[in-house]
């Protein structure tokens, strides 16, 4: 091939509309390509019969009335998809060489081969599900926990006795087989489990005698994980729940237990560890070593593959972790609470959407018996546990949402007042409270105080049109950076200028859109990607919308993440803000088709009110 098509051949592979065709057919493409030039000003003419790839410069699209429909730059493709555009116009914002393809020469390549016209025809919906596809084989490769399934982890060899039985013949058991916890059986069916540490505390430091029965001691409410479930599935239950020992079932049928050193010996100097190394710390200072591992954590998930989503679930995790020590360590400073109370975590960790260097969001919700007195102790134990999670690197909120300020450290009664305020009254500062509080998850304490106002708030929010068109119109106003600047809008000063805000601008339109969708159809899940599954098929969203909104999150995320972890391994702080210079051209593509989704339900939600 000549060296000038060898050059049009590389080009055009790289574009993200044909990068999946067969070399052979490209070239056939190539044959028959035409190179056109515009001097900025100029229009292309008969463009109803080209397609159109831009190869340097810059074209504005433009409808029939004049109005700017698109800008395309370098790599982008123009009526791929034979729409009628007869009576639209493409204008050269600057100088511009371009390639032209007859459209009755695609029309003849594909009509023979189904595969071909597939490839072709792909919207950006279909492209961005087809990267996630990708990413997500990426991920099925990596020997990680995201992937591996509780079949491999766990031991096949479990240990029981009947509840009958006497704490020294359990003990006796589990200190010849060398276990650490035994399965609690009556009538062949699991009642309970007992752990070593039970025996300690429940049997020894309260000197029990060693002929009672096992079952006095036994944690009945266990949680169990099916055989079948991933392993990380396993390790986010204890992470969540602060345990070290699940059961595992088949066909409902106990048959193992997975512990979380069994999780530790597939991992790795990973989550699991981190965690474990929290819950031993006996300081805050401890707590800081811990937690300085975080960094190389986050950058080791990348490397191997991880899926965004499970590194955002496993930060998150850890943040719990902390956060659940810190209070105990307060506790064990301050006493017991004096009444029941909720720490709750707020936002972007609720929604298990976290990775590192974030600043932190939370809030007390504290039982009605609360006297006067107790307050000095709540303020005590939120300052202690906000300025721990500082020293650990998760920054004071700068619009001080948290538990020290007291106006988010109140009785369940207040928080109740505080909701119906602002479903009732949306005004500007209301609707900033909605896109913080509504994403809440219980991490200490008593989560019935929590569940209460969830399910309080879901029923006064579903079905309720003059609240949700104000969160609608609030939210539409975060537009996704499309259009000015070539491909994107771009931050125009300032510390961060010429860069993309990732989160700001592409993550969040997609948070608040799955948030109205789950709060008009009263779906309690707070993940953004839960909420989108459960709100599939309902009058808020179509399952297809939902879906492409779905791939458009998990590829915006990984996206995020590889540019953190990039950072991360420069020694930099992680952040936000995207150059894209750091990214290919083909990357530009995909992340504008993410972009192209968002803006498409955006558009669709504002036509409903």
């Amino acid at each position: 091939m000549e060296s000038e098509l060898q050059e049009i051949f590389n080009f055009i592979k790289q574009t993200v509309s044909m990068r999946y065709l067969p070399d052979e057919i490209i070239k056939q493409i190539v044959d028959a390509t035409n190179v056109g030039y515009l001097r900025k000003g100029d229009h292309i003419q008969h463009i109803n019969k080209h397609v159109v790839i831009i190869r340097k410069g810059l074209l504005n699209h433009y409808s029939p009335e004049e109005e700017l429909i698109e800008k395309l730059a370098e790599s982008d493709t123009f009526n791929l998809m034979k729409r009628d555009v007869s009576t639209h116009s493409l204008k050269a914002e600057e100088d511009t060489l371009f390639y032209q393809i007859a459209h009755d020469f695609i029309d003849n390549l594909i009509q023979t081969d189904e595969e071909l016209h597939s490839l072709l025809r792909q919207n950006f919906e279909q492209r961005v599900s087809k990267k996630v596809s990708e990413l997500d084989e990426q991920s099925l490769i990596s020997a990680t926990l995201s992937n591996r399934l509780v079949e491999d982890c766990y031991h096949d060899s479990l240990y029981s006795i009947d509840k009958e039985a006497s704490i020294q013949a359990a003990a006796e058991l589990m200190s010849e087989k060398r276990i650490s916890s035994l399965a609690i059986m009556s009538d062949d069916e699991l009642a309970g489990i007992v752990t070593d540490k039970d025996i300690r505390r429940r049997c020894v430091a309260k000197a029990l005698p060693f002929d009672t029965p096992i079952g006095a001691i036994m944690t009945s409410k266990i949680t169990t994980i099916d055989i079948n479930a991933t392993a990380f599935d396993a390790m986010m239950i204890m992470t969540s729940r602060h345990i070290h020992h699940i059961p595992v079932t088949h066909n409902r049928k106990v048959v193992g237990m997975v512990t979380a050193t069994d999780l530790m010996k597939n991992e790795g100097n990973n989550t699991v560890n981190v965690t474990s190394l929290i819950h031993k710390s006996k300081s805050v200072k401890e707590l800081v070593t811990a937690c300085e591992l975080l960094p190389k954590v986050q950058i080791r998930m990348a490397k191997l593959g991880t899926r965004a989503s499970h590194v955002t679930k496993n930060i998150s995790a850890i943040t719990k972790a902390l956060t659940y020590r810190l209070a105990t360590l307060a506790e064990e400073q301050l006493g017991p609470a004096p009444v029941p109370y909720a720490w709750v975590g707020l936002g972007s960790q609720a929604r298990g959407e976290q990775l590192i260097h974030t600043d932190q969001d939370n809030a007390l919700i504290i039982s009605d018996e609360m006297s006067e007195g107790d307050e000095k102790w709540f303020e005590a134990f939120a300052k202690f546990i906000n300025d721990g999670l500082n020293e650990c690197g998760f920054v004071y909120c700068p619009g001080d949402v948290m538990a020290s300020n007291i106006k988010w450290r109140q009785p369940q009664s207040v928080w109740r007042e505080y909701f119906n305020q602002w479903v009732n009254t949306p005004e500007p500062l209301a609707l900033m409270h909605t896109s913080i509080f509504f994403d809440m998850e219980t991490v200490v304490g008593d989560d019935n105080l929590v569940q209460d106002i969830r399910e309080r708030m879901l029923e006064h929010c579903r079905g309720n049109t003059i609240f949700l068109a104000h969160l609608t119109k609030n939210a539409l106003s975060n537009r996704p950076p499309l259009g000015l600047f070539r491909d994107f809008v771009l931050i125009s000063e300032g510390e961060h200028k010429s860069k993309l805000d990732i989160k700001h601008n592409g993550l969040a339109p997609i948070v608040d859109l799955a948030r109205i969708y789950a709060l008009s159809e009263g779906i309690s899940a707070v993940n953004t990607i839960d909420r989108l599954q459960e709100a599939m098929s309902t009058p808020a969203i179509s399952t297809q919308s939902a879906r492409s909104l779905v791939d458009a999150m998990e590829l915006l995320m990984q996206i995020r993440l590889e540019h953190q972890t990039r950072k991360l391994q420069a020694n930099q702080d992680a952040d936000n803000y995207l150059s894209l210079n750091e990214i290919s051209i083909l990357e530009r593509h995909h992340l504008k088709d993410a972009f192209k989704v968002i803006k498409t339900l955006q558009d669709s939600r504002q036509s409903m009110f």
